[in-house]
């Protein structure tokens, strides 16, 4: 139980399972289980002695609830639960005693937390975004290498010149190609196509920490990420257009610092207006993708934000992208539009419009529902880039020298060998 590696065959288990001993406690946890996409009726009416003979004869879930409260001798009836229960699976409790004592022998156990009764569906909902975020977590003694952030953002010269669909791609191909946990930060509060994109529903994770930026931490980014895949995640929203957000940009730096600790990458779409209303954003972003269009308007507009980026943002490295490129007859040439820039254009992405519509209609990116087209290659190559960009800041840091292992500790003790000690490998409220 609670062991921080993944047995053979733990993807295949039940991903839930709980045993309740009233009706009130077994409400709250169907109505979770219901939000997070789990069957309810995984949720029975059973004391702590049941879950031990139903998993004496059955194969133990991923994350177990158990309820204490009928229970004369916890500590003795959880070493019984823990002679049935597979390795890896994570246990949480409940029950109705409030005493320090009961509750650190129970960690001690190996259990992974103790809920005191009654419950709320936040703390259930918190509790078991935890327990997810154990099962994700490398097992013990398992190399893992350390990657410096990878921060990029994405603008675009002008509205409509495609600069989140190439925000969705470079994403996609972070994730799947470079192999790199991404997130995908749409700041287009009120149009955003991040999850859009992606075929998700944004939820309101974004809009959430707009209200309430107290709340941004480390568990709130767990819980508000929309998964795409197994490494790419999103936080997008589609907020009212009858409510105007009201910031000053503190909860949009809170998100770009929590997703630095959990994630490897990070893709900003960046609307342009905020690099006027909210400058600080591009004050840790690495390398920034100017997305624009071989027009006289967009020219000007390049113009313009290239020079901001010069004096606000010295330290970024600037790609730009000509988007929806028409070798026949763009407005302006490429040499043409290079001369008014001042500088080359870096890379030039195909405009296919027959690929465009079928990535709609699949809620695909780009760069997935046309991998091997002369659209995605241009695109592929702008994701080495800036993957190679943080890489290079790697090398030159012998502190963070690529390789870099570190492993959790592991306690002794033939219980906790069978639950798989957990506490302090993974951090509570966003501890870094």
């Amino acid at each position: 139980m609670n062991a921080p590696w993944k047995p053979a065959g733990a993807a295949q288990r039940e991903p839930f399972a709980a045993f309740a001993c009233d009706e009130n406690t077994a409400s709250v946890l169907r109505g979770v289980a219901t939000d997070l996409g789990w069957l309810p009726d995984k949720v029975v009416r059973g004391t702590l002695r049941d879950a031990v003979q139903s998993l004496s004869v059955a194969a133990s879930p991923q994350i177990l609830f158990v309820d204490l409260s009928s229970s004369g001798d916890p500590l003795n009836d959880i070493n019984a639960l823990a002679e049935v229960c597979e390795p890896g699976t994570v246990v949480i409790a409940a029950g109705q005693v409030n005493d320090v004592r009961l509750y650190r022998d129970l960690m001690t156990s190996g259990i992974q937390d103790y809920l005191l009764k009654p419950l709320s569906p936040e703390t259930v909902r918190d509790a078991f975004a935890h327990a997810q975020a154990v099962l994700n977590a490398p097992r013990a003694g398992e190399p893992q290498v350390e990657h410096v952030h990878c921060s990029a953002a994405v603008i675009g010269a002008r509205g409509g010149v495609g600069a989140s669909t190439v925000a969705a791609s470079l994403a996609w191909l972070l994730a799947e190609r470079e192999a790199r946990t991404t997130a995908l930060l749409d700041l287009d509060v009120h149009f955003g196509t991040g999850a859009l994109a992606l075929d998700l529903e944004p939820g309101r994770g974004l809009t959430d920490a707009i209200e309430n930026p107290s709340r941004i931490d480390g568990l709130f980014i767990e819980r508000a990420m929309v998964k795409a895949t197994e490494k790419l995640a999103v936080l997008s929203a589609e907020a009212p257009i009858s409510s105007p957000v009201m910031t000053d940009g503190a909860a949009f730096y809170q998100l770009q610092e929590e997703m630095r600790s959990a994630f490897e990458c990070t893709v900003t779409d960046l609307p342009r207006a905020m690099l006027v209303q909210h400058p600080h954003l591009m004050s840790d972003i690495q390398v920034t993708v100017l997305v624009t269009e071989l027009t006289l308007a967009a020219a000007r507009d390049s113009i313009r934000i290239l020079s901001w980026l010069k004096t606000n943002a010295p330290a970024t490295r600037v790609l730009v992208v000509a988007n929806r490129f028409h070798a026949a007859g763009p407005e302006l040439s490429r040499k043409d539009f290079e001369t008014s820039i001042e500088r080359k254009v870096d890379h030039l992405i195909p405009h296919d419009q027959k690929l465009a519509a079928q990535a709609a209609k699949l809620g695909k990116p780009i760069a997935e529902a046309g991998r091997n087209g002369k659209t995605a290659a241009p695109l592929v190559e702008l994701a080495r880039v800036i993957a190679g960009a943080a890489d290079a800041i790697e090398s030159a840091a012998p502190s963070k020298a690529k390789g870099k292992t570190k492993a959790a500790g592991a306690k002794g003790g033939s219980l906790l060998e069978k639950f798989g000690e957990l506490k302090g490998l993974i951090p509570r409220k966003g501890a870094k």
